[in-house]
């Protein structure tokens, strides 16, 4: 028998069961980290984020520190951000422009493409030494490039990245229909915390059957604001996108700076948004149009890349460090050309809703807090049930939790090819 613990998915039976040891096992969680974060595709950053030649950001992926770079010529590279030497950082900074990066322990110094361009006391070293290939920056062993998306792997070999994506490719190029001059990461980052289990706030990520009862406050203060929800029901349903990627996609009464109009926007808000719709059609055709402008979207690209296509484009990644702790990025994303009331409106929302100090975060954190703290109440063989909506024969609601089992099984699956 496999020494990790198993998903029981019965179809038949309409049962399906994560067992509760997922979350709190040590063993797990290192066994998480071959199976998937050392093999998958990672999101690194989007390409507005370097928009100069000489750019850089630092970010740390999966428990490594990874500088990710413009060079002169343009080229992006996504370097492991250690020194061939000693193994200092080398860049100590979060964002920037500079044309080498010298670390501050020996002072070597390295170019954006990550080669050694001079060291100090070169004298005393042989012949060739900063040619060496071992003495240059280690590149990633894989990134790739989906639109303006950037990935990287730390496995040298596996499917390519638009493999690996499969339908959740095609909603990543329908956030970026958004805009017609390109979409961009708008501000600083959200960065916060969480006592709990990973795969809790994966699960949380697409889960409509909580924000009734979970979010009921901000619900209630939509409906007080005068103007802020429109007639738009609230409905749709689960896809599954291949690969352990899945999404909600549904109709809700909020407002969508692209384009979906509320009443608190009044007469010259609604006549921008008619504009923005009328060449949104022109550009991507009636249909496409629609389901931009009309339809909200919570993905989940496993097995930790977040994309919410709601009141705001939100990007969030989440890595954990320990079975009961992960560490959360959010960014906000936007059209370039977007108005100044509209950007307003969009980021408003973005903090007011999505924010760590917003409605739904808050309220997230404790649930998911309170379900690692409830699992410490111990005893052998309890689980948590999956299978709302798993019997429904016309394709699962968005408020049922096929999106889950996706993960889920994506999941179980390579755990258990690791330890075959």
């Amino acid at each position: 028998m496999a020494d990790f613990p198993r998903i029981i998915d019965d179809r038949a039976a309409s049962r399906f069961l994560v067992p509760r040891e997922a979350f709190t096992s040590e063993a797990t969680f290192e066994r998480e980290y071959a199976a998937i974060f050392d093999r998958c595709w990672l999101y690194l950053g989007h390409a507005s984020e370097l928009a100069e030649p000489g750019s850089f950001l630092t970010r740390k992926v999966a428990r490594r520190p990874i500088l990710f770079t413009r060079d002169k010529a343009g080229e992006y590279h996504a370097l492991f951000n250690a020194c061939p030497h000693r193994g200092a950082l080398v860049c100590r900074e979060r964002k920037g422009a500079a044309r080498a990066f010298m670390c501050m322990y020996h002072g070597w110094t390295f170019g954006s493409d990550g080669h050694l361009m001079s060291l100090p006391g070169s004298s005393g070293y042989p012949d060739g030494f900063k040619t060496d290939p071992q003495k240059q920056m280690v590149h990633v062993p894989r990134m790739e490039r989906f639109g303006d998306f950037f990935f990287i792997s730390f496995a040298a070999d596996g499917e390519d990245l638009a493999t690996y994506l499969a339908e959740a490719g095609d909603y990543l190029r329908l956030v970026s229909e958004h805009s017609a001059s390109g979409m961009q990461i708008v501000g600083g980052t959200q960065e916060y915390a969480i006592r709990g289990n990973w795969k809790l706030l994966a699960e949380n990520s697409f889960d409509g059957y909580h924000a009734a009862c979970n979010h009921s406050t901000y619900l209630e203060y939509l409906k007080n604001a005068n103007g802020a929800l429109g007639a738009t029901p609230l409905s749709g349903i689960a896809h599954d996108l291949g690969n352990g990627h899945a999404m909600v996609e549904y109709t809700a009464p909020w407002g969508r700076p692209i384009a979906h109009w509320v009443p608190l926007w009044g007469e010259e808000g609604k006549a921008e948004i008619a504009a923005i719709h009328a060449a949104l059609e022109a550009r991507v055709g009636s249909e496409r149009a629609e389901r931009i402008a009309h339809r909200n979207r919570n993905m989940v690209i496993f097995p930790n890349l977040v994309m919410n296509d709601i009141m705001a484009v939100t990007v969030r990644t989440f890595y954990p460090t320990a079975p009961g702790y992960m560490e959360i990025n959010a960014w906000a994303l936007a059209p370039r050309e977007e108005s100044e009331w509209l950007r307003k409106y969009r980021l408003y929302n973005f903090t007011e809703f999505l924010g760590p100090g917003g409605f739904a975060t808050p309220d997230d954190v404790e649930a998911i807090e309170k379900c690692q703290q409830g699992y410490a109440s111990g005893g052998d063989g309890l689980v948590n049930d999956i299978s709302k909506g798993m019997n429904r024969e016309d394709g699962a609601l968005f408020d049922d939790e096929e999106q889950m089992r996706c993960f889920w099984r994506e999941w179980d699956r390579r755990l258990a090819a690791v330890e075959a």
